[in-house]
């Protein structure tokens, strides 16, 4: 029953090890439930409590899908970064209502589920040199551990240097240091379920330095009827829903497959000939879930890079997902419990798979300048821009870029290079 659900081989997985993972998944991603409807409320009509729900909502639909018809040990749910050009540059600052970008939201998750049927977003991926798909499990590594850092308050921002150091005697800055050596030693010593302690250890010394705040333990979800199937169809045809459209499309397209691409090398379930299996049904997942997320009154869902502690802990099939979505499930009813695990207790494990995702560089070919220099450019420029779309641009430009101009034309893919060209006139004209 396991290998037909979830792909599940029981000479090469373990139960408790795929739970484990999506329990880790789970509370490494469980961040978005807390800031998604502090975001969204500041947005009149859409109160709090319902985008809690619907968050969670679209999570264990993505997921649950992932899990089922995928078979990969991926969670998904609303996107940072899509959540904030939603509420900030949709709603904020062009002035529409939140249901015209939810109305923009559908329609990318239809155009979505439409070039997943063509296979075009397969051919994207698959576009991507062997060196590029190397960087970018890396480039995601230093970022989610730049994410981590940042949400503790160990790296903050300066006027002068853009980041510095954050006040690390105190507060949850000095709980995430503690919590990373905790977790530390534990992964050094081979402790099963490291990572998972580490989050659960932290939360309780947060206690005392009075870090972890609990707010109750059972509530009800509450009611999705503000925001079901709230759409607005009188702008579709401007100028400006085509824009808002082509962004979210840009974003998740790119977010989406760093993660899996990444990911994916991670878990080492890429085949031979460099092809991620199932990748068809993983980018369903998303259309789906993005779909499904618009009529019940949230942003676009994506697959999340956090999905790399899970595999990190050792989960390698759709049972990991499984997990994560049945997680997302009782949150709902135990949100008061779950939000007391602060950011601090989730940084250091993806600092720590942060390390673990550097691994795919030494697969890259440093000696070949037009290989090398182009990966390079991919893995710093995450971090640096806090964006895994933009890395994989930058990477794909300089890589064409570089190769074009060092006449080695031949090994340039045809459609790296449409996409290059493509790259180029975003950063232009958006």
């Amino acid at each position: 029953m396991l290998q037909r659900l979830f792909g599940f081989d029981a000479k090469k997985h373990s139960v408790r090890t795929e739970v484990l993972a999506g329990i880790t998944t789970f509370l490494t991603m469980s961040y978005i439930l807390a800031v998604n409807p502090n975001m969204f409320k500041e947005l009149d009509g859409m109160p709090g409590g319902a985008v809690f729900t619907s968050t969670a909502l679209a999570a264990i639909v993505g997921t649950l899908v992932m899990a089922l018809w995928g078979k990969l040990p991926f969670a998904s749910a609303p996107g940072m970064g899509l959540n904030a050009f939603f509420v900030y540059t949709v709603c904020m600052g062009m002035g529409y209502s939140w249901q015209f970008a939810l109305t923009a939201v559908l329609i990318e998750g239809l155009i979505f589920i439409v070039l997943t049927l063509t296979n075009v977003r397969e051919a994207i991926v698959h576009a991507i040199p062997a060196a590029l798909k190397n960087a970018i499990g890396a480039g995601i590594g230093l970022f989610i551990a730049f994410v981590g850092l940042k949400n503790a308050g160990v790296i903050v921002d300066n006027s002068a240097t853009l980041v510095t150091l954050g006040e690390v005697t105190q507060g949850s800055a000095l709980l995430a240091l503690i919590g990373l050596i905790i977790t530390a030693v534990m992964v050094a010593k081979n402790v099963r379920g490291a990572m998972l302690l580490g989050i659960l250890i932290t939360t309780l010394i947060g206690i005392p330095m009075g870090i972890t705040q609990w707010g109750g333990v059972v509530s009800l979800p509450h009611s999705i009827k503000p925001l079901f199937m709230q759409f607005e169809w009188e702008h579709i045809f401007t100028l400006d829903m085509l824009a808002v459209v082509f962004t979210f499309l840009f974003i998740d397209l790119f977010d989406t497959v760093g993660t899996l691409v990444g990911v994916c090398i991670k878990a080492n379930i890429i085949g031979q000939d460099g092809r991620i299996p199932r990748l068809k049904q993983a980018f369903f997942a998303d259309a789906i879930a993005t779909t499904v997320g618009a009529c019940i009154g949230t942003s676009t869902t994506t697959t999340y890079v956090e999905s790399a502690s899970g595999v990190a802990q050792g989960g390698r099939t759709g049972m990991t997902a499984f997990v994560a979505a049945c997680c997302f499930a009782v949150a709902l009813f135990f949100s008061p419990l779950f939000l007391a695990i602060p950011a601090a207790a989730t940084a250091p494990v993806l600092v720590i798979v942060g390390l673990f995702m550097l691994e795919p560089v030494r697969n890259i070919p440093f000696n070949e300048f037009s290989e090398s220099i182009p990966a390079f450019v991919c893995i710093i420029s995450m971090p640096l821009t806090y964006s895994i779309s933009d890395g994989i641009l930058l990477g794909m430009i300089s890589y064409v870029a570089i190769n074009l101009c060092c006449g080695k034309v031949k090994k340039i893919p045809v459609l790296a290079a449409i996409l290059a060209v493509l790259f180029v006139l975003k950063y232009i004209f958006i």
